[in-house]
């Protein structure tokens, strides 16, 4: 707090008592006081004034600080009403209590809340693990009907699959703490698990995969990242253009391991690159072919974010994309 926010603060305090000195100063010339009696009074009032400002000025300045810190100190900053000292004045008691109360129902709604998305996240994971048996059992039906039949009901429980990983995923990425485990891994190996579990899919569109130089260590979760692959895997088939080609390859950065997803497809206009990490964006590619979500690459950037991997795309329209994965070295990861 600065003297000038102290002083607009109490303006209407400071006008007040210049109108009532004029007053009293006016009366007592009226009365006969003379000028030299008056101007001492004056100027004792004045000083005895402006020693209170002072002390007050000092005193909330001090308090404001004191209030800081503690707040800076604080991880749960909502705590601060309950961890604040008590304050002298009775104003500033009763302000604080009224905080206290608000920030003590502001807790509970809160602690509700986190309840109620923990229940529902809870359940759709039981969900996700109980729907498989079905689908399982309905892969085991297609088996037994003619093989064009058996062709377009695989591609369509695949299509059920990837909907159901993605549930499942964008629940556990709200709490990845939980679930996420960092070990180091092959990263030839995790690209080669991504591409034989949509391999279904890449034959089905016509798509061919190339693998380059991806003899290299990375520290992740192997679950995580070979589901992540495969949302860039599946944008790739979905948004391809005649003779589709996807080319993995990877290059070591210093202490870090790039790896850079390219495909021939569609692409990306420009001005669409800024939000294809946003939350339901599906652009002008996912409105023409039609059935997009919006939440593959926005899972896949979520998800990204959870390993301590950078992700960045380029792209250009009409020529393709290029989505690039930088994996942290080993030093720098925080969930080790």
């Amino acid at each position: 707090m600065t003297v000038l926010e102290f002083l607009s603060d109490r303006l209407g305090r400071l006008v007040l008592w210049g109108s009532c000195t004029v007053l009293a100063a006016g009366i007592l010339l009226a009365t006969g006081t003379s000028p030299g009696v008056l101007i001492l009074l004056l100027a004792a009032l004045f000083l005895v004034f402006l020693a209170a400002q002072a002390q007050a000025f000092r005193r909330m300045r001090r308090t404001i600080e004191t209030w800081e810190r503690l707040l800076e100190g604080l991880d749960q900053k909502y705590l601060f009403p309950e961890c604040a000292p008590k304050p002298q004045r009775l104003y500033e008691r009763k302000l604080l209590d009224i905080t206290r109360r608000s920030g003590q129902a502001m807790i509970g709604a809160v602690s509700e809340a986190q309840a109620a998305q923990r229940d529902y996240r809870e359940y759709v994971e039981r969900w996700v693990h109980e729907i498989k048996t079905p689908i399982t059992a309905a892969r085991l039906m297609a088996r037994r009907s003619g093989a064009d039949t058996r062709r377009k009901l695989e591609a369509e429980l695949d299509q059920i699959g990837a909907h159901v990983e993605r549930a499942l995923f964008y629940a556990r990425a709200e709490n990845p703490e939980k679930d996420v485990l960092i070990h180091p891994a092959s990263l030839s190996d995790l690209v080669n698990q991504a591409v034989q579990a949509h391999r279904a899919l890449l034959l089905q569109n016509g798509v061919s995969v190339e693998l380059c130089d991806l003899d290299f260590v990375v520290y992740t979760d192997r679950k995580w990242v070979c589901f992540l692959l495969g949302q860039l895997l599946q944008n790739a088939a979905r948004y391809r253009r005649a003779r589709p080609v996807i080319i993995l390859s990877a290059r070591r950065q210093e202490k870090r391991v790039e790896l850079t997803v390219s495909d021939n497809g569609m692409g990306i206009p420009a001005h669409e690159l800024p939000r294809v990490f946003d939350r339901g964006f599906t652009g002008s590619n996912g409105r023409l072919r039609g059935g997009s979500t919006g939440m593959g690459l926005y899972l896949a950037k979520k998800l990204a974010d959870a390993l301590e991997i950078s992700l960045a795309i380029r792209s250009e329209e009409g020529v393709g994309t290029q989505v690039l994965l930088t994996f942290p070295a080993q030093e720098k990861l925080t969930k080790l």
